[in-house]
């Protein structure tokens, strides 16, 4: 009980110190983007501005899922996080269209960037974000993993700034830094809306793509007395953590004992897959379910 509650106090502290140092960074770049007349610097404060939103709805969420389910939210506060996911896509889209559009701008109006502080700013991405993944790939949590593999892609990003501000540095190439600018954004926004996608489907409750409804359903239809399933549905809280309800008819009359055993062996099946919430109705051969099937 208290390594659980070690870890949920050192994954806080590590997205907390994460957040302070990407969204420190961010307003740099920006002011680094206009400063060095550069793009590519520009479309990846923009970048970097979602994922310090992100980071931040993931420490706000790291708080707020220490709160258990009460009678406002009785499943808890675990789906607030797809909210979050969501509003962090709508920032991003709408940046990387203000980015593709200055980029364009710029390939049609070419302009000169400054070379020598690209590269200076492309050193200091590197170390910031560096040590921030470092920093959260420490963690034990897989929310601390994921955001620490995001930051990791970002020190990509500015190795390829680097390595472009170098070549700018020794022959003048006004199209290089827009280009640059227009594959980060490209990037991004795959991203982006692969996860806008993965986000609406979790939103209009899609069954999880970690979760096969045949295998489960099979599975129960095997266990003794069990006649049929109906109303079965399986939804997602947030991506993570799952739910499970079903309405069981009983093929033939049983008494109190078996059918505690059928219950037990059920939720048995159930708890080999990542459900917070599973919910068994059980109703005799001869009971007609009143609850129309959707």
């Amino acid at each position: 009980m208290g390594n659980h509650h070690h870890h949920n106090n050192t994954s806080g502290k590590n997205l907390k110190i994460a957040f302070f140092i990407n969204l420190g960074f961010t307003i740099f770049e920006i002011i680094g983007g206009i400063y060095t007349n550069s793009v590519a610097i520009m479309s990846d404060a923009i970048h970097d501005l979602g994922d310090s939103l992100s980071l931040g709805t993931s420490w706000y969420l790291e708080i707020r899922s220490k709160k258990k389910s009460d009678k406002k939210y009785s499943f808890g506060y675990a789906r607030f996080s797809l909210l979050g996911a969501l509003l962090n896509s709508v920032v991003l889209i709408v940046g990387s269209i203000f980015i593709i559009n200055e980029a364009i701008t710029r390939i049609i109006h070419p302009e000169s960037s400054d070379a020598t502080g690209m590269v200076f700013f492309a050193i200091v991405g590197i170390a910031v974000n560096g040590y921030a993944a470092w920093k959260l790939s420490t963690g034990k949590t897989m929310n601390e993993k994921v955001v620490s593999w995001h930051l990791l892609e970002d020190v990509l990003g500015w190795v390829a700034v680097l390595i472009v501000a170098i070549i700018l540095y020794f022959k003048d190439i006004p199209y290089l830094d827009p280009a640059l600018s227009l594959a980060i954004t490209a990037y991004v926004l795959w991203n982006v809306i692969k996860r806008l996608r993965e986000t609406l489907f979790l939103f209009l409750q899609g069954i999880p793509k970690d979760i096969n409804y045949t295998q489960i359903e099979e599975r129960i239809l095997g266990v003794k007395h069990v006649g049929s399933m109906h109303h079965t549905h399986i939804w997602s809280l947030e991506g993570e953590h799952h739910v499970f309800t079903a309405h069981i008819k009983i093929n033939d009359a049983i008494n109190l004992d078996d059918l505690v055993k059928l219950k037990c062996e059920v939720k048995d099946i159930l708890k080999e897959y990542p459900f917070r919430h599973y919910t068994i109705e059980t109703e005799p051969n001869n009971e007609s379910c009143d609850l129309t099937e959707f």
